[in-house]
């Protein structure tokens, strides 16, 4: 007998799809949490991306960080504003533009990032245990050309 798959149409795959996205966004954050780790809990999701982004691309103004993390000024600043007075980040002049400031991560916001990524990765391990390694690699792979198709999606 055939497997159901073969038949499917294009319209039923991105069905499949659009659904385990949205089972993917839900799950993982139920499974943050959760969890009882508290490392899980040192930042919050937009702390985290926030921190994760500006220690990969270094310091940037807000409207530079708004724009690549495509969210509102408003938005970003006040998360900013946060982080600030959380000692996550700092403000400093901005080197190209006297007028402007940008945001660095502190030590603080770079350990924390660093100890909920490390959390991070212990629970997808404990999660794909008994996935063949090949089987992760792939996973690993395919998200990663999900998110950069996503972000290079055209803009309205």
């Amino acid at each position: 007998m055939a497997d159901d798959r073969t038949t499917e149409s294009e319209d039923d795959v991105l069905g499949r799809i659009e659904t385990e996205v949205a089972l993917l966004m839900r799950l993982g954050e139920a499974t943050r949490r959760g969890t009882g780790n508290a490392e899980h809990r040192l930042l919050d999701r937009a702390a985290y991306v926030i921190l994760r982004h500006l220690d990969r691309a270094g310091p940037q103004n807000v409207s530079a960080l708004a724009a690549r993390l495509e969210l509102d000024g408003s938005t970003v600043t006040r998360q900013v504003s946060a982080m600030q007075r959380d000692g996550l980040i700092v403000r400093e002049p901005d080197p190209t533009d006297g007028r402007g400031t940008v945001v660095s991560p502190t030590p603080t916001g770079l350990q924390r990032v660093a100890a909920v990524r490390a959390a991070r990765a212990r629970l997808y391990g404990t999660i794909l245990a008994d996935w063949h390694p090949d089987d992760r690699r792939t996973l690993a792979e395919m998200l990663h050309r999900l998110n950069q198709s996503l972000e290079s999606r055209p803009r309205r």
